[in-house]
Order: C-alpha cells, then structure tokens, then sequence
C-alpha cells in the first residue's frame, strides 16, 4: 500500500498525535492495553499470524514483559516515519548496534505502544508534530545480542518484542540527530541497496510502499 494510500486510511480512522500530559499506563492494565494493541495488529501472512501469536504468549507469561528487567526479553514500539511528501522514510544509524533500522524503543512500562511509538519517534527525529496510525502495521520478535554496559556490566542476550505503527511527519520537517544515532537518512524504496537492511526492515518499505 502506498504511503498516501494509508495517510487516507490514517485520515478515516482518526490519528493521533503525542500528548505530552497523557500519563502512562503502567502495572496490569497497562500490560492488558498493549495485548489489545497487539490484538488489533492483521497479519499479512501466516509467518506474521505465528509472530502475533508469539508476542502474544510472551505477554501472557510475563508480567513484567513491558520493563527492561524482564530477562527473558520486553516489549518495544516502533516509528516507521514517512516525510511529509509520504515518499520515503526516516531510518537511523543505530549508535549501539551500527545498523540502519527504524525508530524505536523501549515501552519502559507504557503499554500505551501507540504513545511510546510517538514518544520515540519524537526524540529519535527531533521532528514535533508527528501523526501517528494507532493500528500497527508489523510485529518483529529478533534477537538482541549480549553487550557489556558502560558500568562495565554484561546486558545477557535477550528478546525484543517490536510493535510498529506508521508514523508521518509534517511537511518541511528537518531531523535532528539525536545521541541515539550516528546519523539520520530519509530513503525510498528503491535507495535501499548498500544499506545493509535486515529482512523486518525491508519488510516494513514492502508493506508500507506495496
């Protein structure tokens, strides 16, 4: 689908934008607030169905599933975020990992995902008055690897549970690096190559650009 395709759709159901007031949900409900979002996800396919089922597991398992203590792994909310010609997409150089992936982060507790999106996709751009669609458009469950800490500390391997929303900016915003990035890029489908995108990445250009 098309990146103005789903701006109409976005229009229909009515975006959001960030509430800097709006309190996070924290504790059961909130954890119950996101295995509803989650719920709300379509898959695409019959890989993404199991994945849906996957994530949805894990939070039953695991009540702490939306807090970095959760050893096993914890939830996380992307920003797939279009420019505001709904053309191409921002991608950052992930400081940590050295890859190009989208914008995203921790829940840190929030199981309002849609709100976490919005919050990550804000400070990751430097870009305000984005627009969010509360559906999710993919879930991704991979792998983070160990890394020893800046404490001198060992981080254990362990999973991160993506739900990830379409995200668009207003027309003439500029990004701003942020101490997450190496760099920021705005790339089209068909910039990709060379970029060393994993499969969920390039997952996402095929979903959102059809």
């Amino acid at each position: 689908m098309k990146g103005g395709a789903r701006t109409e759709r976005l229009a229909e159901r009515g975006g959001l934008r960030l509430a800097e007031d709006a309190p996070p949900l924290l504790g059961p409900s909130g954890l119950e607030h996101a295995r509803r979002i989650v719920l709300d996800y379509v898959p695409h396919d019959a890989r993404q169905a199991a994945e849906r089922e996957r994530v949805l597991a894990f939070i039953d398992a695991h009540p702490d599933a939306l807090l970095r203590s959760c050893a096993d792994g914890h939830l996380t909310a992307a920003a797939f975020l279009f420019d505001g010609a709904r053309e191409r997409v921002l991608l950052t150089h992930h400081r940590k990992l050295d890859r190009w992936l989208q914008l995203g982060g921790h829940a840190d507790g929030d199981g309002n995902l849609v709100r976490a999106a919005l919050r990550e996709g804000v400070e990751e751009s430097g870009i305000e008055g984005l627009v969010i669609d509360p559906r999710p458009i993919d879930v991704d469950i991979h792998t983070i690897p160990a890394r020893r800490t800046k404490d001198g500390t060992v981080e254990p391997e362990h999973l991160h549970l993506d739900v990830r929303f379409c995200v668009y900016a207003p027309i003439g915003a500029r990004e701003v690096v942020s101490g997450e990035s190496h760099e920021l890029g705005w790339f089209g489908p068909d910039e990709l190559e060379g970029l060393g995108l994993d499969d969920s990445v390039t997952r996402l250009f095929r979903l959102a650009f059809g």
